[in-house]
């Protein structure tokens, strides 16, 4: 009797499918082979047949040479940093591709001399906060707060209010940040009330300036008082306002968010912030105030360690000159439009689960404009599809709120409806 085992086909010869020659070029070619090997051992164990290598090896590949997955955002959290936070814009997708190859990043092709690192996203940058004496980009927002204190106070003293010493995700804190680049705090007020007095008290010869953090993750109510960044101003020490959003001028839709043309004009010498939040663009930290002050911050040693790097500034110049990006259009988003999507998607799903729409409410996330909600519609589903939902092959990730899982639809572009509705109908199916 003739051993089974002869029939499997060699891995040489699988791997010279022109499949699999085109997924070695595009993947890497141990990627390919851990996938052949893993179809060739099926074969062996008489779980597939030898005319079928091929295509299960082919079926195994990843869509791309990287771990992470696009992922369906329906959790009615905007800005999520569980999910990468602000989805790019297609112009800023498409600068990104430009940017992957040899590009004039430092070269003035007219003189062929180093030129200005960045110069379109910073031109960029100060028209659209034109408040601003100068403008200054580094990796993300904690290294623009870094930068600032390493610069103006490493050895010296800054004043915050206790209730601004806040923590953000993963265990980040403000206040050990600025500790770790050499600056020595002053905290005034208590956590929930703090008084022009008590920054007046506080500041002398070795104060290097004022920081003025907003509490973007939560919402302080109740018997509270703060200061704000006008009379702040009004002090013989610089203003740090580190407003971390990244909204560059007033949103009609967060008219409580602070916002970096509002700051300046109010006599913030500094403002920090994120990129990659209610800007809508990659991640990165800006920086922007007084001309004296933010070259000095250029040229700060420290800013070479944090400096952005070639797709971060193309990203984001394509962000602020390109059409509105994802998170803008989301905030414009209309909750009667939403909802007859979702009565679509609902439709859609006939004959395969149970699907209603609703009104929901959706939230900026992202340490954004805590406690603001937004309208919007989801698609309601049995809550155990949730796991199966975030398992798929086009994976989604909703919220399940008092036994059923929610499908919200505002942070989830039109054109993701039918990859929605094909998600959705294929967990049911596999249930």
């Amino acid at each position: 009797m003739s051993d089974p085992r002869r029939a499997v086909p060699r891995t040489d010869a699988v791997l010279a499918d022109p499949r699999l020659a085109r997924a070695t070029a595009e993947l890497g070619r141990a990627t390919v082979k851990e996938a052949v090997a893993a179809a060739l051992e099926r074969c062996r164990r008489g779980d597939l047949a030898p005319g079928d290598v091929v295509d299960a090896a082919v079926a195994a590949l990843p869509a791309a040479a990287t771990s992470l997955r696009p992922v369906i955002n329906a959790t009615g959290v905007l800005v999520h940093t569980n999910l990468g936070r602000a989805p790019l814009s297609a112009a800023a997708v498409r600068a990104l591709a430009v940017a992957a190859g040899p590009t004039d990043v430092e070269l003035d092709l007219a003189t062929g001399r180093r030129g200005p690192r960045g110069r379109g996203a910073l031109a960029a940058l100060a028209a659209a906060v034109p408040d601003a004496g100068g403008v200054h980009v580094v990796n993300n927002g904690a290294a623009a707060l870094a930068l600032v204190t390493l610069a103006l106070a490493a050895g010296r003293t800054v004043v915050v209010a206790r209730g601004e010493l806040v923590e953000i995700g993963d265990g980040f804190r403000i206040p050990e940040l600025l500790e770790s680049v050499g600056a020595e705090l002053r905290e005034v007020g208590t956590t929930n009330r703090v008084r022009t007095q008590d920054y007046a008290d506080a500041v002398d010869d070795r104060t290097a300036f004022v920081l003025k953090v907003h509490p973007s993750n939560f919402v302080v109510s109740g018997f509270t008082s703060s200061v704000d960044v006008a009379y702040l101003a009004s002090l013989p020490v610089p203003v740090v306002a580190d407003i971390g959003s990244g909204l560059l001028s007033p949103h009609p839709r967060l008219p409580a968010e602070p916002d970096a043309a509002t700051a300046l004009r109010a006599g913030a010498a500094l403002v920090t912030a994120s990129g990659d939040k209610l800007l809508g663009g990659p991640q990165c930290g800006l920086l922007l105030g007084r001309a004296d002050l933010v070259h000095r911050l250029r040229r700060h040693p420290f800013a070479r360690a944090v400096r952005a790097d070639k797709l971060t500034l193309a990203a984001l110049e394509a962000t602020l000159t390109g059409p509105p990006p994802p998170v803008a259009l989301a905030l414009a988003a209309d909750a009667d439009a939403l909802l007859a999507r979702a009565r679509s998607v609902a439709a859609a799903l006939a004959g395969a689960v149970t699907a209603t729409a609703a009104r929901s409410v959706a939230a900026v996330g992202g340490g954004g404009a805590p406690g603001v909600e937004l309208p919007s519609a989801a698609v309601t589903l049995p809550a155990a599809l949730a796991g199966p939902l975030r398992a798929g092959a086009r994976p989604v990730v909703g919220h399940v709120e008092r036994g059923v899982l929610l499908l919200d639809l505002l942070a989830v572009p039109p054109q993701d409806d039918p990859a929605l509705v094909e998600a959705v109908r294929t967990a049911a199916g596999g249930r």
